[in-house]
């Protein structure tokens, strides 16, 4: 069986929580703090970051949410989430990208330094105006997202897909540390409503982590 080296709020991995359990990929969790800079977690993954897998049966480690999402793509048949056409799947990887990288960036990263990072790990105090631009960039990267499902029902098209994971998994932690405002995004409220929903979403909705604990509508899979 697999072992997923995570920390909670890590977005990457949430993105594979999700993603092995629309596969149906059978897995364990082990904690992994991201500040401990542990030495045997180095030598699992030299790039000090989660997530990373280890498949002891197989004799097997991997590293870096994309890298494993492409061999789950590729080695589990059940439930395709890098699917369609090749046009389709180049959007998938496109989105992909953008929340990976760009929303990360703008909205998760700073808000995980500012209201995690800074507050419980450091003790030191938040910058504020840090905490604006991310909140302002939050708004705009919604107004995006209700752009794309005002025109398709899912992210990518027509079908649920690793690009509706990885928003989701980023979209959850923010929401967790309160840099969610919904307010004039119904159409992204109601899609997120529909993830979290999912049986695969409902470990996510019950994560916690010491000193900081989520508003009370995170884990309200109607609001």
């Amino acid at each position: 069986m697999w072992r997923l080296h995570h920390f909670a709020l890590c977005p990457f991995s949430r993105k594979l929580r999700l993603l092995m359990s629309e596969k149906g990929v059978p897995y364990t969790l082990e904690p992994e703090n991201p500040w401990a800079l542990r030495e045997e977690f180095y030598l699992i993954n030299p790039a000090g970051r989660t997530p990373a897998m280890r498949h002891e049966d197989k004799d097997l480690v991997l590293a870096d949410s994309r890298a494993i999402a492409e061999y789950l793509e590729e080695t589990v048949e059940k439930n395709p989430m890098i699917n369609g056409p090749a046009a389709n799947r180049a959007e998938i990887r496109r989105l992909v990208a953008l929340f990976d990288e760009n929303f990360w960036g703008d909205v998760t990263a700073p808000l995980l330094t500012e209201r995690y990072a800074k507050r419980v790990v450091l003790r030191q105090t938040p910058d504020s105006r840090a905490l604006r631009d991310a909140m302002r960039l939050a708004d705009q990267h919604l107004d995006y997202c209700d752009y794309l499902i005002d025109h398709r029902r899912w992210l990518a098209g027509a079908t649920m897909s690793l690009a509706d994971l990885t928003a989701a998994a980023q979209i959850s932690v923010v929401d967790y540390l309160g840099g969610i405002d919904w307010r004039g995004h119904e159409s992204t409220r109601g899609w997120y409503s529909v993830l979290k929903s999912r049986p695969s979403f409902q470990p996510l909705l019950s994560d916690r982590v010491d000193g900081a604990l989520p508003p009370r509508h995170y884990a309200d899979v109607n609001a």
